[in-house]
């Protein structure tokens, strides 16, 4: 039995997908993917396995992914998934479906809210002066 671990990441939220071969099941952090609210975020979790097709009902896959908000986590486990699908299948069309449709299924996005500065309320914000 085969078994392959795909990691995603997104802002602060890291995920580490296992698929293993099975019958289509797909839960995270132990809950069903069709149980997962809001619909937004499953909708985009479900991306890389309606692209996989047949590939995708043929497997099991276990996905725990911790850190970040709802959409941040999201996204790093449609990475992990779509990831853990590449080195299972070892096709590399899928890799180029994904690709075609959305590099950050097969790279993570590594951008990062910049950290707040003193003298203002942000990043480059800063206070107003009056001179009064």
């Amino acid at each position: 039995m085969k078994t392959v671990i795909g990691v995603g990441r997104r802002k602060t939220a890291l995920a580490r997908a296992v698929i293993k071969s099975g019958s289509g099941r797909v839960s995270i952090n132990r809950k069903a993917l069709e149980v997962i609210e809001p619909e937004l975020a499953r909708l985009k979790i479900m991306e890389p396995l309606l692209l996989a097709g047949d590939l995708a009902k043929k497997v099991d896959i276990e996905v725990k992914v911790s850190g970040g908000g709802i959409m941040g986590q999201a996204e790093a486990v449609r990475t992990a998934i779509a990831r853990g699908l590449i080195e299972y299948s070892g096709d590399p069309q899928l890799r180029e479906r994904f690709k075609q449709y959305d590099w950050t299924l097969v790279k993570s996005d590594t951008r990062f809210k910049e950290p707040k500065k003193p003298g203002g309320p942000g990043a480059r914000a800063k206070y107003q002066k009056s001179y009064r």
